[in-house]
């Protein structure tokens, strides 16, 4: 629309009263095509991997609306991710025949290949879990990824109910497949309670850091932020935010809740201290607004999305520069 603004600054859409406009991920300009972006911000509203309560493939669309109440600079980490980068909402990862849980898992890889070949960098919000697997498969063909995970589950489970490939297995997929690096990864947050004392054994048994909820409580979130940066080194880095890691008081929305989790400022400060590590993208899932009509829980999601945008562009930038 060709408009004379009487206060120039709502040239920039993203300083426009924030009721106005389509919703975007945090407001930023929309872009089919990845070409010419540095970092893609993606929906997957994808949830045929859940065990027990749907509701994720809502996610997105919910996160996108509470994300109009993002602003572009971090004042905590003083990062501006849109000066530091080229950055667009590309739309949904959407599934053709959702009802084909590997089929599906396949067209959500394939989306994802398109971005990564265009070098292109993803931040997405899910959806379920299950969606990371076909996103490392997609960015981490070339070389294994490291992972901080924050979550309550650890998600390195086996078969469940006939299939390999559901929300609580993504990550012992990515590593039989070699897409994660388990000794350049940290699952932070983990906690509840189980039926097989064995459940997580695949995460101790490669190799994976697994800290549970206690020593985080114990130790703090700086503590466990510079063991996440001594874990992953100075590899290429993905991380992944299931907002079940939180306490149920800050994010209730979601699909396995486990009460005795992190706050919400414990996340943030965790996320902040991982700027200047070699980050390829990084992910929020398990949002399920239909547990959750306040919408907090997806302002929470968009929150954290942002967090990690900002160290993300941060971490892209800084590899533009060299």
């Amino acid at each position: 629309m060709d408009r004379t603004y009487a206060y120039p600054e709502f040239v920039d859409p993203q300083v426009r009263p924030r009721y106005t406009g389509i919703p975007t991920f945090m407001r930023a300009p929309y872009a089919e095509d990845p070409a010419g972006l540095d970092i893609a911000l993606v929906g997957v509203p994808f949830d045929g991997g859940v065990t027990n309560r749907t509701g994720a493939r809502h996610g997105p669309r919910e996160i996108r609306n509470q994300s109009s109440l993002m602003r572009r600079i971090n004042q905590a980490s003083g990062i501006d991710p849109y000066e530091l980068c080229r950055i667009a909402d590309v739309g949904d990862a959407w599934i053709e025949k959702p009802f084909e849980l590997e089929g599906g898992l396949r067209e959500i890889e394939g989306i994802f290949a398109t971005i990564h070949r265009a070098g292109v960098v993803p931040v997405s919000a899910g959806g379920d879990h299950s969606v990371t697997l076909p996103i490392f498969r997609a960015i981490a063909r070339e070389r294994p990824v490291g992972m901080v995970h924050f979550d309550a589950h650890c998600d390195t489970g086996d078969d469940y109910l006939g299939s390999k490939f559901h929300h609580g297995a993504p990550f012992r997929r990515a590593a039989e497949e070699g897409l994660l690096d388990p000794k350049r990864t940290i699952q932070i947050g983990i906690r509840g309670g189980i039926n097989d004392r064995k459940i997580w054994a695949f995460s101790h048994d490669s190799g994976m850091r697994v800290v549970y909820m206690e020593e985080l409580y114990d130790k703090g979130p700086k503590a466990i932020a510079e063991e996440a940066r001594r874990v992953v080194g100075d590899g290429p880095t993905y991380i992944s935010f299931d907002v079940d890691g939180l306490d149920p008081v800050y994010a209730p929305g979601t699909g396995t809740p486990e009460c005795g989790g992190m706050t919400v400022l414990e996340a943030q400060l965790m996320v902040r201290r991982l700027q200047g590590l070699n980050l390829v993208g990084g992910d929020v899932v398990e949002v399920a607004p239909p547990f959750d009509p306040s919408g907090n829980t997806a302002l929470v999601g968009a929150t954290m999305m942002f967090e990690i945008l900002c160290v993300v562009a941060d971490a892209v930038a800084r590899r533009k520069r060299k």
